[in-house]
């Protein structure tokens, strides 16, 4: 399979890919929906779905950030295979944009330059009083609520559950799907509305889905992996 990926890649000239929590498994960062994914894990007093939604964060932000701290960021992760491979072909001029999923930063880390993240990132955190930024230091170095100089809390710029997406980066992600000629979707069960309704979007050639489990949308695909996501696309992109 990784030899019909190669080929797809190397035919194709405005690839776009998508992507989720499992590009970055193979960094040391846990997926959501997973056997051992964060979901799946047992004894919190509240499911990682509430916790990780803009009520509770209003109504119990400290329990919301010993959560975070604890199960969103991982500071020493760095880029996998597939991140490096996504960054040259980026720099080869055949990759036009990353969507992700994922809130790490790690594609950035690998060297991509166009970078459309549906769900915020770690990063980004901005005080909720004063509007000034901050980076992830800020969150790392404190304990209880991050609060800026103003006392206002420190709010992570992540879109969690009943926020809405970011309008310019949803509208940017829908262009540039609609010039791709090839989709590769890596890493995501696909079940995360309305993120996952972006495949359905592309008009293309080539849908190329690598994930270790089936997704609802096999069906569709012209090409599917089933290997590790770092494994394929190392093998499919030589450095």
């Amino acid at each position: 399979m990784t030899e019909e990926l190669a080929r797809v890649l190397a035919a194709s000239k405005r690839i776009v890919f998508f992507g989720g929590a499992g590009v970055s498994t193979e960094s040391g960062i846990p997926d959501f929906r997973s056997g051992d994914g964060l979901y799946q894990r047992g004894g919190a007093r509240y499911a990682p779905e509430e916790i990780l939604s803009h009520s509770f964060f209003v109504r119990h932000p400290e329990e919301f950030f010993d959560y975070y701290r604890t199960n969103l960021l991982h500071p020493n992760a760095r880029p996998n295979p597939a991140h490096l491979a996504l960054a040259r072909l980026e720099a080869a001029g055949r990759l036009t944009a990353v969507i992700t999923q994922n809130i790490d930063g790690l594609h950035q880390a690998a060297g991509s330059k166009r970078v459309l993240e549906l769900h915020g990132s770690v990063h980004r955190n901005r005080c909720q009083r004063c509007g000034r930024g901050f980076g992830l230091d800020a969150i790392l170095r404190s304990s209880g609520l991050p609060r800026c100089d103003c006392g206002g809390i420190i709010k992570p710029e992540v879109v969690l559950y009943e926020e809405a997406l970011d309008p310019d980066v949803l509208d940017a992600a829908l262009s540039h799907l609609a010039a791709a000629d090839t989709l590769v979707v890596g890493g995501t069960s696909l079940v995360v509305y309305p993120a996952a309704g972006l495949v359905r979007e592309f008009r293309g050639r080539n849908l190329v889905l690598i994930n270790r489990e089936p997704t609802g949308y096999d069906d569709l695909a012209t090409l599917v992996v089933r290997e590790p996501i770092g494994a394929a696309f190392g093998a499919a992109v030589p450095g």
